[in-house]
């Protein structure tokens, strides 16, 4: 009885009770986390300012507020929970892509339009800090990017805005082409990076299904598309980072589990996601980290096959850069030197280090940290199935968010990402996300709630402008 409940996944009573309790149990603690956060935060930051945020521990303003996104908000977070369970069951794998898509852009467009058109999406790429204010220094691309280095220290002439000297000019150099083609200003820039951010839904499922299955597959779209991040994702530039590096991900999970029979599929799918993953790492130096998740694809898949054509396609970024002028270590040890001339030499470690994860909760929502809680009491069985290869696609799912889960520690312990990082750890968290499908079907609803409640509340009480 004991071997058929282990393979069919059904378990008894007392055994599913004692689940859903552990599961209520790591969501309360959540939100005593978070609350601990917001109270420690603010004694802070009363008593000495130094945390650098009026609403810790996110980048944030109390700001109690309605807007023209609100109505389409709460439709949106209430037909993906009424249908969203039952939809990503039925429809045809392709037209499940499709529309976990534009729900995901439905639901990141009317979140951001709970502050207006300006104010939520047109003006948020063009602030004093934003990468849409250097466009005119980008006239000769070639001199720009060779004398990148030079302007990124506090005090060095025409140093550049905070986001632009926080990133290799890859991040930079995307606004600028968008200029160029004739999709200028602040309005193009958010449309691009929501619509592009929105597509890292799809490449979450893909890769879930080829590397675990897709039962599980399905059972995520719901919480890949209702997630809180959303809020972070309209209109900001790290959601444009996270889609691609999803597709890094997506495009090697591709071509470490397809057959022999079909090489060419596949060599296109391992140099795409090596040329992609060599792009993440121009847009911003913290997204090398995504190599371990990418790392785990292989592992997952306990192949190597894609290595050599994916290697090969990482250098077609860092070597057309590099020969433009642009050397990224330099540009790197430069911004450690920024980072702590600025707020990040000033806001203490101490609190940050996990004031960060109390940052995560919110973006990743309780339904992804009950999913977590049980990928953590299945993570030994997953590894020893791991090293036997013997893994099942619940395995697999485990081990791929806690490969996302030990990126963000990484970045976390860094000190390298003190505030912020409900934003700028976007590309992280959507692998945390898949989680949820761990849940019970019968409590998905519930917890898709949950996460709707975590996103409507944060747009519609703070500012979360940066």
């Amino acid at each position: 009885m004991k071997t058929e409940e282990r393979t069919t996944g059904h378990h008894p009573p007392q055994q599913r009770t004692t689940g859903r309790r552990g599961d209520l149990i790591a969501a309360a603690a959540g939100v005593l986390l978070v609350t601990a956060a917001v109270l420690i935060g603010r004694a802070i930051q009363d008593a000495h300012g130094t945390l650098v945020a009026h609403w810790p521990p996110l980048l944030a303003s109390w700001y109690p507020h309605a807007g023209p996104g609100t109505p389409a908000a709460v439709v949106v977070a209430a037909a993906v929970v009424a249908y969203g369970p039952g939809l990503a069951g039925r429809l045809p794998w392709r037209g499940l892509l499709a529309t976990a898509w534009a729900a995901s852009l439905a639901w990141i467009l009317s979140l951001a339009m709970i502050d207006g058109w300006g104010r939520g999406i047109a003006e948020r790429l063009t602030t004093k800090h934003e990468y849409l204010q250097v466009i005119d220094r980008f006239s000769d691309i070639g001199a720009a990017l060779h004398g990148f280095t030079g302007h990124i220290l506090i005090g060095r002439p025409d140093n550049w805005p905070a986001h632009v000297a926080g990133h290799p000019p890859g991040a930079t150099l995307t606004f600028v082409l968008l200029d160029r083609i004739g999709l200028g200003g602040g309005g193009w820039a958010g449309v691009w990076c929501i619509v592009f951010g929105g597509s890292a839904v799809v490449a979450a499922l893909i890769a879930v299904r080829a590397l675990a299955d897709e039962r599980l597959a399905r059972s995520a779209a719901p919480f890949l598309v209702l997630a809180p991040m959303a809020v972070w994702t309209g209109a900001s530039a790290d959601g444009y980072f996270a889609a691609v590096a999803a597709w890094s991900v997506a495009l090697l999970a591709l071509a470490a589990t397809r057959r022999p029979h079909s090489p060419r599929p596949a060599a296109a799918a391992a140099l795409g996601s090596g040329l992609l993953y060599g792009l993440t790492c121009y847009l911003s130096y913290g997204l090398t980290l995504i190599a371990l998740l990418l790392l785990s694809v292989l592992l997952l898949a306990r192949t190597a096959r894609p290595v050599p054509l994916f290697l090969l396609g990482a250098l077609v970024v860092p070597v057309a850069f590099t020969l433009a002028g642009f050397n990224w270590w330099e540009g790197y040890r430069l911004l450690v030197e920024r980072y702590y001339q600025g707020a990040g030499g000033i806001r203490p470690y101490s609190y940050w280090v996990w004031a960060n994860l109390a940052a995560t909760t919110v973006s990743a929502g309780l339904a992804t940290v009950a999913g977590l809680r049980r990928a953590a009491a299945g993570a030994p069985g997953s590894v020893r199935a791991l090293r036997t290869g013997t893994t099942s696609a619940r395995h697999r799912l485990i081990l791929l968010t806690l490969a996302a889960l030990l990126a963000l520690l990484v970045a976390d312990l860094s000190g390298m990402s003190k505030a912020e990082t409900e934003r700028i750890w976007q590309p992280f968290v959507l692998w945390l996300l898949p989680a949820a499908a761990l849940l019970p079907p019968e409590t998905r609803r519930g917890w898709l709630i949950a996460q709707a409640v975590v996103a409507l509340l944060v747009n519609h009480l703070l500012w979360t402008g940066w």
